[in-house]
């Protein structure tokens, strides 16, 4: 994947550089855009049905890994799913002959190039990037209207979609607070585009949509799927700060409050010495730290490689680098150098503390480097990065 053209810029691959430089002043969470690329193999390297017809053919799949829909009739999990809870393969074949739609979520988690593409779409975003993978029949329709409560980029591989997009009844939903079909009302759409191969598509979550293939030929398309923390999140963070520190905070409330001659008055006092407290007392600076710390520790580091490499070179002059897209925030003390990182924390003697610093600004390190550890301890340093997939060899 050397040559994986989504790596320099991947906002840029997906809508293009010209919308990258606008998209998140003009468009995110705001509005949908359609994004014409010249070119049907433009997202070609990244999935064909070819390998999805290899994937569910040669692997035996979870039930929680695979999906079908069918607008109507619908389908049922229990039509394609065995009592023992993996995929039936035969059904699924037979299904999609007759207009039902294959779903393949969270496809990255198995799929090396998606869980590159992912990663490099994480760089830009700062959020979980999941890939969901939908491969429909000629003439079909796999959903009914409804909203999502993320936002996606909708990236057409093969074949062609029609897309229609409607009012949006949620401005930018919580996660979890999904469309009610009979709740939100739909109404005429408001836009409507084939959407072809080699071109993408931007859907804020709220938006009404609905999408059927158009032609003749199968519809294979990836959405790209952006899970983020919000305002709220961060915000309600910061007040647990506060109320771990305010004692206030943690006190009952009032016996009695829910009588109907209950008297709110003294209570009103208090709301407001309490938020007065949280506008004084509250941390951005901690709460991010928090957060940023957290969305580190939950990315899956790439450690490929490590196991034909388990080796290094005997060399001490022998040089590594940071891996490409690899998060990382520094948090040594006196005591130790640590290194927060995709699925944890590395620690290190503090003596590694000037080597680790140029390393993470972009430079290389090297045993000879580690001069001021012991041979065997700076040996322990460079396998211990190699081995979490922190860094590679130059």
């Amino acid at each position: 994947m050397s040559n994986a053209p989504w790596r320099d810029d991947p906002l840029g691959y997906m809508i293009g550089a010209d919308a990258a430089k606008t998209f998140f002043d003009d468009t995110y969470e705001k509005k949908a855009v359609v994004i014409r690329h010249k070119g049907a193999d433009r997202f070609a390297s990244l999935l064909s049905i070819a390998r999805i017809d290899e994937l569910v053919s040669g692997n035996d799949f979870p039930g929680e890994s695979v999906d079908m829909a069918r607008s109507d009739p619908p389908v049922s999990r229990d039509q394609f799913i065995f009592p023992s809870g993996l995929a039936d393969k035969g059904a699924i074949s037979d299904l999609y002959r007759h207009g039902a739609t294959l779903i393949l979520p969270q496809l990255h988690q198995f799929d090396a190039t998606l869980k590159d593409f992912t990663r490099s779409v994480e760089t830009v975003l700062s959020c979980h990037v999941q890939t969901n993978i939908y491969l429909t029949p000629p003439n079909s329709q796999g959903f009914r209207t409804h909203y999502d409560d993320h936002d996606v980029f909708v990236l057409q591989i093969a074949g062609e979609k029609t897309w229609r997009l409607y009012d949006t009844p949620i401005d930018t939903p919580y996660r979890g607070e999904g469309f009610e079909a009979g709740v939100h009302e739909i109404g005429d759409p408001v836009e409507e585009f084939v959407l072809k191969a080699g071109e993408a598509a931007y859907v804020p979550r709220g938006l009404l949509h609905d999408a059927s293939t158009a032609g003749d030929t199968d519809s294979l398309h990836i959405t790209v799927g952006l899970i983020v923390k919000t305002w709220a999140d961060l915000i309600l963070e910061a007040v647990s700060e506060v109320a771990l520190r305010e004692p206030g905070f943690r006190n009952s409330l009032p016996p009695g409050y829910a009588r109907p001659d209950f008297d709110r008055t003294e209570s009103a006092a208090q709301f407001r010495k309490l938020i007065d407290a949280i506008s004084r007392e509250a941390d951005l600076d901690g709460a991010y730290d928090l957060f940023i710390d957290n969305y580190i520790r939950s990315r899956m580091p790439d450690t490929s490689g490590t196991i034909t490499g388990r080796g290094i070179p005997d060399d001490k002059t022998a040089k590594f680098r940071l891996r490409r897209a690899i998060p990382w925030r520094f948090a040594g003390d006196e005591e130790s150098a640590v290194v927060i990182t995709a699925g944890g924390e590395l620690t290190f003697p503090v003596a590694a503390e000037p080597a680790l610093n140029a390393l993470l600004d972009g430079g290389t390190i090297s045993r000879a480097d580690l001069s001021s550890l012991s041979d065997e301890d700076a040996l322990q340093v460079i396998e211990k990065l190699f081995s979490y997939g922190v860094v590679e060899p130059c």
